[in-house]
């Protein structure tokens, strides 16, 4: 697609994140909606997200951005009209820490005055329920039925179809080079095919949004974190259907892919930067992990896998709101590893925030001068 010479506003990059942007604004009737990726949509850390979708947070911003999450993706074949594989599955945290029974107790009693069906569960009902753990150590459970997983690449389709559909031009191979200034006022931005005169500026560039903030002078402290995935060999017996497992302790994860599972965890040696590479250094931990609660998995083969980028904030949560200086300088990044479960609420909420609207939920608290200094436990 030619690029054009104006813009009413430009969105960088083309995750779920900015794909659902381009889509809530261009449906809303903004004019000359423009998004630019410097490679192919999706091909950042969308691609290589695991697609866990739920409302299981402890706090309320958390758990209604996860919510409106559900909401949106149950209705996706309808608007913006896209199969994306939802299953609600459910979302079963495994707990053998008497503070984090405690913690998640609190939790669940604010999801379920917020609407969300969670619980807390018996060990034995856990099991029923994921019949691959072993249970030895388990104090509890939470579950919600509500939550699942689907698939993140036709997400990003979907929202792309959708904002073309309504007039948004989406570029590809268009990399970010600078933003004008001028005062106070963004005035353009420069990249590898030309330049766009635009009054207004989207960050949505994932891991990469500390160097496209640096180009208009805003602060946004997001770092990139490698995670990596593994799938297993087709599994003729495995009981059906599966809930996205998590052994909170260690981290642990697993769901349904296919006719195996998708395995994953965090590597707490893991050092910040634009890793890419995949690697065997953390598949010891892995495999202690899965030997205490899933041990059944060492005797499946793994067939491939993946590392993605993970983009952290200190605190684990969002960065969403507008700068003052520049003005119209927009952003929504470092999401921590819920941003492709929260894409939908976020496209709603820079939309309104675009448009001078009141969103649905106040995201002030997420704004990327706050203080950042206790960082948020539930992170998985």
């Amino acid at each position: 697609m030619d690029l054009p010479a104006r813009a009413g506003v430009v969105v960088v990059g083309g995750g779920v994140i900015g794909t659902s942007i381009a889509f809530h604004l261009a449906e809303a009737g903004v004019r000359d909606v423009v998004l630019v990726e410097r490679s192919a949509l999706g091909s950042g850390s969308t691609c290589k997200a695991a697609g866990g979708v739920r409302a299981q947070f402890s706090d309320e911003i958390n758990i209604r951005l996860g919510a409106r999450g559900l909401e949106a993706f149950a209705r996706f074949g309808e608007r913006p009209g896209q199969e994306i594989d939802l299953h609600r599955v459910g979302y079963l945290f495994l707990l053998s820490r008497p503070e984090d029974v405690a913690a998640f107790e609190r939790g669940i009693a604010l999801q379920n005055a917020l609407g969300v069906p969670s619980r807390m569960i018996t060990v034995a009902e856990a099991r029923r329920l994921s019949p691959l753990i072993e249970t030895e150590g388990l104090l509890a459970a939470a579950f919600s039925p509500d939550d699942g997983h689907c698939t993140p690449e036709s997400v990003v389709l979907g929202y792309a179809t959708g904002a073309r559909r309504h007039g948004a031009r989406l570029v590809t191979g268009c990399a970010l080079l600078g933003i004008e200034t001028r005062g106070g006022e963004i005035r353009a931005v420069r990249t590898s095919r030309g330049r766009i005169e635009t009054p207004a500026v989207v960050c949505a560039a994932g891991a990469w949004s500390a160097a496209v903030g640096e180009m208009a002078g805003v602060s946004l402290p997001v770092t990139p974190l490698r995670r990596q995935i593994v799938f297993t060999e087709p599994m003729p017996d495995l009981p059906r259907p599966v809930p996205m497992t998590i052994d909170f302790s260690s981290t642990l994860y697993f769901h349904a892919e296919g006719r195996g599972l998708m395995i994953g965890m965090s590597d707490p040696d893991e050092r910040p930067g634009f890793l890419l590479d995949r690697t065997d250094a953390w598949l010891p931990r892995l495999g202690e992990a899965m030997a205490a609660r899933a041990p059944s998995l060492l005797e499946v083969g793994l067939t491939s896998g993946w590392a993605g980028l993970y983009e952290v904030t200190p605190d684990h949560n969002a960065l969403i709101g507008e700068s003052e200086s520049p003005g119209r300088f927009l952003y929504a990044t470092g999401f921590s590893g819920h941003g492709f479960l929260q894409g939908p609420a976020v496209g709603e909420i820079i939309r309104d925030l675009y448009l001078g609207r009141e969103p649905f939920v106040d995201v002030a608290p997420l704004s990327a001068t706050r203080g950042m200094e206790r960082p948020e436990r539930n992170v998985v």
